[in-house]
């Protein structure tokens, strides 16, 4: 949408979408295809927002491989996403097609229940 001034409004088309059937099927599809999925700002090589950066770095730091979305690249799943999990902010977390949490739930695990996360990431990563 174009406001009065001329500039492209961002921000009432990000509140005014809805999770289509086609967008909700490609989140399917990045999710189950990858094992450990995050949606983020930036990428693993370079995080666009400090709390993107905390997840990559717990991911590193346990050694796991994942694959990431870069929600800056594509509005509609940086919106959708937000629809699809029910969670209104961004990293996201997905380990075995299941919602994880964002940074803060990784921070909490990885500071408070570190084992408990190391095994997620393990089954996840050998199935």
């Amino acid at each position: 949408m174009v406001n009065a001034d001329g500039f492209h409004d961002h921000l009432f088309e990000e509140r005014n979408m809805t999770l289509t059937p086609e967008l909700e099927a490609k989140i399917d599809n990045l999710i189950t295809e990858n094992k450990i999925m995050v949606f983020m700002k930036g990428s693993k090589l370079m995080p666009q927002c400090g709390f993107s950066n905390n997840v990559v770095f717990i991911l590193n730091t346990l050694g796991v491989t994942y694959e990431t979305c870069d929600v800056l690249e594509d509005q509609e799943i940086r919106q959708g996403i937000k629809e699809y999990s029910k969670w209104p902010t961004i990293p996201q977390v997905y380990v075995n097609g299941e919602f994880l949490g964002g940074s803060d739930v990784m921070t909490e695990m990885y500071n408070n229940k570190k084992e408990e996360l190391e095994q997620k990431l393990a089954v996840a990563s050998a199935s």
